[in-house]
């Protein structure tokens, strides 16, 4: 005991928590967005390349790739009871240990998808087991997001928040890139028919490899300040999905449409787009996943400019002007996707830019709303309803309306999404998006 301890009768003063360094901080929110993201996208690029055929056969060509498209919307049904058991957790426990769960559940889903046995093998059950499967991926998914994000920005130096919660949502390009890049070179050193036989199991099946970098990375981290600042002053809440619906039902629902612009544009320009490139355009597989990878690169170049400019000008002001492109955007899609690569390409860098400068910021917003006892699960929900929304049906209605509409459709659906967005914002309390 000091002399000051023993002179004032204070008790010893609590050590200092140990701080992560922010460059742990950001490897680990982003790493693990990489990898959740990798093995969602990978079954988004299945969808498209090998499900229809494996898991579908039988029905004319469109009802096997619509078919395989509502298997890849399981997903985003499961991601807001991910986010609320997750959440729950996360909210109660602490933002590690959910995250290193979250990441085992995604992960696991994925590898078995890759081990799965086609119609072929055993019939009708192989597409009720890849549903399973992509539910399980969602599953996780729901509880991966919010936690990376809150892993970020609770760690956050003030005056920086817009810029280490652009971290995480590095991870989706990154994924993207990843994913789309694999089955590229498969496609280039494997025919066709050993790819639809075994090969597309091996982007599955590989996803081990980054979990185990994964769990290395977060298991190295310490709980962030907020959450425990949040245990030391017996903030947290027993129950808290009851507390979010009870208190916070505006900002849930506000929160849900303020992305739902950034889902749309995102699935649009990704897994609907692979498939019209590829279906409709008869575009080569490998020319198709190239000018995704390629959307890939222009995503992630946009999400460092996003946070750069929302710590200069405002994330409100910077989301409102981004929409407002995305509304203007979508009246070029009759224009730019049509029977020319270059012209598709073109879709694809102002459709992706425009993603960048969305989903940078998205993170951020969606959590913003909400005090620390319930973030963790206020900021999942919110970004999972978003993707039932916005995302779960996206591919399957562009490819519905354009079979029965033509292209032009297609942009107004996108339009659409981006006026709901931006009534939303408007509607939001100033400093709470």
């Amino acid at each position: 005991m000091s002399l000051s301890t023993a002179s004032t009768g204070a008790s010893p003063q609590k050590a200092a928590p140990v701080l992560n360094s922010p460059a742990k901080v950001l490897t680990a929110s982003l790493v693990g967005t990489t990898i959740e993201f990798f093995d969602f996208y990978v079954y988004a690029t299945a969808a498209v390349l090998v499900f229809p055929a494996l898991f579908f056969p039988g029905a004319d060509p469109m009802t096997a790739l619509l078919a395989s498209f509502a298997t890849f919307s399981i997903a985003f049904f499961a991601r807001p009871l991910g986010a609320v058991v997750f959440g729950h957790f996360g909210d109660r426990v602490g933002r590690k240990a959910t995250l290193v769960a979250a990441l085992l559940t995604m992960g696991i889903s994925t590898v078995i998808i890759g081990l799965l046995p086609t119609y072929d093998q055993i019939g009708v059950v192989a597409p009720l087991l890849l549903a399973l499967c992509r539910f399980g991926q969602g599953f996780g998914l729901g509880g991966e997001w919010g936690g990376a994000v809150l892993m970020a920005t609770e760690n956050a130096p003030e005056g920086k928040k817009n810029w280490y919660g652009m971290f995480p949502q590095l991870g989706a390009p990154a994924g993207l890139f990843l994913s789309s890049g694999l089955f590229w070179i498969l496609l280039q050193f494997m025919p066709q028919e050993a790819l639809l036989s075994w090969g597309w199991r091996i982007p599955f099946i590989a996803s081990i490899l980054l979990i185990v970098v994964g769990l290395w990375v977060r298991l190295s981290i310490t709980e962030t300040p907020d959450f425990q600042k949040a245990i030391d002053n017996e903030e947290r809440v027993a129950v808290p999905v009851v507390e979010l619906f009870r208190n916070h039902k505006v900002s849930i629902v506000l929160g849900t449409f303020v992305a739902l612009a950034t889902f749309v544009l995102f699935y649009i320009c990704t897994a609907y787009l692979l498939s019209y490139n590829v279906k409709v355009v008869q575009i080569p597989f490998t020319d198709a996943l190239a000018i995704q990878i390629w959307g890939s690169v222009v995503f992630g170049a946009f999400i460092p400019l996003a946070g750069i400019l929302a710590e200069r000008f405002g994330r409100r002001l910077i989301l409102t002007l981004t929409t407002v492109l995305i509304g203007a955007f979508s009246f070029l899609v009759p224009v730019l996707m049509v029977a020319d690569e270059m012209r598709i390409l073109g879709f694809v860098t102002l459709g992706m830019a425009l993603m960048g400068l969305t989903y940078g910021l998205i993170g951020t917003a969606l959590a913003a709303p909400f005090p620390t006892r319930v973030r963790y699960t206020g900021s999942s929900i919110t970004f999972n309803f978003a993707g039932i929304f916005g995302a779960s049906l996206a591919p399957y209605i562009a490819t519905w309306l354009q079979a029965s509409y033509g292209l032009a459709y297609v942009g107004y659906y996108i339009c659409a999404a981006a006026a709901i967005t931006l009534i939303c914002i408007f509607a939001s309390a100033r400093g709470k998006v």
